[in-house]
């Protein structure tokens, strides 16, 4: 049996027990299994994991194993991910946590708890469908509870527990939740720190992580290399978001539809490797429209992308076993899609010339090149990028296909559900309404070049990613 405070803690709306139990009485330690929340600063599976272990008067560790057939993953995105990595190694032994890095297949994670005598773990949700794989079959194999965090969002999944066709839908749904959530969490000090870093193995992170992967697995990419753009961990996203409040919030609703300039936050790479909270974000925004130093429009706006339609795309891949095809498809999108398949197109290209950015719309090109040389596209381009895909490909379900293939192969913020939501948005009328009937698109909205020129500096923007 649990204590009545252990079980208080599991009757968060965070949490999840995934299997239960009582705690064995020879345990050792509390191990948190890190896995989507890179980070230690604003993380509720960690805190949890502290409050866990205060009250068994364990000490703590993060476990993180890093394999080399991660769905996906290549070079470019373990790199960002060491570099975060690093952070959250300083950042647990300040907290007195321990952190061990262990690289599969030399250890597995059922190794390590019996290892450290683990008492429980704790993990952190993550929505997607191999993940989620993951934690189920584990949950039918341990001996010990085991316990997830959503940690990913403001207000947890389970409180809706329910996709949504649009926005203006979910939005008083959230708003009614976002007081008792957008709140900053205590950072609780464990009552017996970590003292086992000289007795418990784990990987130096001064080498390279993927070292010997090529020689012994099939699966990691390296011809995607790291980007400079980019330096991956929670210093670095706490450093662009300072930048950001302060120097380019104040105009995010003028700038932010400007892909030549820098009017977007750029903190996405950082959520999608969890290196930074979006309770962390959210609540920066806030305080600097309490401060006056934005107004409280603009910090709506700007919360309305980073709450709104990213908790819409949580919910959406929860909810939506085909995320990441076109079966995801809205009924009135697909039905004229569909009809629309054989209209004639004038320009027609391969997945490899897409890649290489080989199209006659230098525009569209100028949004390729950008991802594959950063790892980042501007917001805004993201979208015509899609839709001009769907113009271009010979079917719906190829361009969606191959729209996933180059967003996750390149993007640093790629293999995530906002833009898995994205690419259905421009595609397949995701969290959209019909618009008027055109050719090739049916009901879908349509984007042009031309229109997208009349409002930003479109050939500054070629003039930037000329060439790859």
């Amino acid at each position: 049996m649990l204590s009545a405070e252990l079980s208080a803690f599991a009757s968060n709306p965070r949490v999840l027990v995934r299997r239960s139990g009582a705690i064995p009485k020879d345990a050792r330690a509390v191990v948190y299994w890190m896995q989507r929340a890179q980070r230690v600063k604003e993380n509720p599976a960690l805190e949890l994991a502290i409050a866990v272990g205060n009250e068994l008067n364990l000490p703590v560790v993060i476990y993180f194993s890093v394999i080399a057939n991660y769905p996906n993953a290549n070079l470019r995105h373990y790199h960002f991910m060491q570099q975060g990595l690093r952070d959250v190694a300083e950042d647990a032994k300040e907290r007195g946590v321990g952190f061990v890095l262990r690289r599969a297949p030399e250890s597995t994670l059922e190794e390590f708890l019996a290892e450290v005598g683990a008492a429980i773990l704790i993990g952190d949700e993550n929505p997607l469908r191999e993940p989620e794989r993951w934690r189920v079959a584990l949950a039918k194999r341990l001996r010990i509870p085991f316990w997830t965090v959503d940690v990913d969002v403001v207000v947890p999944s389970v409180i809706f527990n329910r996709s949504y066709v649009l926005l203006h839908h979910f939005r008083p749904h959230l708003r009614r939740q976002l007081e008792r959530f957008l709140v900053t969490g205590e950072a609780l000090k464990p009552k017996k720190p970590w003292k086992l870093e000289l007795e418990i193995a784990s990987f130096d992170l001064r080498r390279d992580i993927t070292d010997g992967f090529t020689q012994r697995f099939a699966h990691i990419d390296r011809r995607v290399q790291p980007v400079d753009s980019f330096i991956g961990g929670t210093h670095a996203a706490l450093k662009r978001l300072k930048q950001f409040v302060s120097e380019s919030l104040a105009n995010y609703e003028e700038r932010r539809n400007h892909p030549a300039i820098d009017g977007t936050s750029r903190l996405s790479p950082y959520l999608h490797f969890g290196q930074i909270s979006p309770i962390t974000i959210a609540l920066a925004v806030k305080k600097a429209a309490k401060n006056g130093q934005v107004s409280e429009a603009v910090a709506e706006k700007f919360l309305d992308e980073l709450i709104g339609w990213r908790e819409l795309a949580v919910l959406f891949v929860r909810h939506n076993p085909h995320y990441d095809s076109w079966e995801c498809a809205e009924p009135w999108a697909r039905k004229t899609l569909i009809e629309h398949t054989g209209d004639a197109r004038t320009h027609t290209y391969t997945l490899k010339q897409l890649e290489g950015a080989e199209t006659s719309d230098e525009l569209w090109n100028a949004a390729q090149r950008e991802m594959v040389v950063t790892g980042f596209m501007h917001n805004y381009m993201r979208m015509y990028w899609a839709k001009k895909i769907l113009e271009w490909a010979p079917d719906p379900a190829r361009a969606f296909e191959w729209a996933v293939e180059l967003n996750d192969r390149y993007e640093l913020d790629g293999r995530d559900p906002n833009g898995y939501a994205g690419i259905a948005w421009a595609i397949v009328g995701k969290h959209d309404r019909p618009w008027f009937n055109r050719p090739i698109f049916g009901l879908v909205r349509p984007m042009s070049g031309a229109a997208i020129a009349k409002k930003t500096d479109t050939e500054s923007y070629k003039t930037q990613y000329r060439e790859l």
